[in-house]
């Protein structure tokens, strides 16, 4: 499985009903508008690194509004149950 965050930044007239259209793209797990230097982050999950390159160019370069995107693709995840976890290997539950 392969994550990516793509920082979308929108013509300011279209943020709203882009975020929507954007979460609707096939692929797509997430849309959220943000402050800061995009308006616009979206959470892409698929199988495989190629197609990646066709959720960024093929679809969501192709929404009116899209001005410009950044991808970052996730190389490994961290959540706070998987620290949580890490940090008790190898301790006694016992009292």
């Amino acid at each position: 499985m392969v994550t990516a965050f793509v920082l979308i930044d929108a013509a300011p007239s279209r943020v709203s009903d882009l975020a929507e259209e954007v979460a609707a793209v096939e692929g797509v797990a997430e849309s959220y508008s943000v402050a800061g230097q995009a308006d616009i982050v979206a959470v892409v999950r698929v199988k495989r690194l190629e197609e990646l390159a066709d959720v960024v160019t093929g679809r969501l370069h192709r929404l009116e509004g899209v001005e410009d995107t950044k991808t970052l693709v996730a190389f490994q995840s961290y959540s706070r149950k998987d620290l949580e976890a890490m940090w008790e290997l190898g301790t006694d539950p016992r009292p």
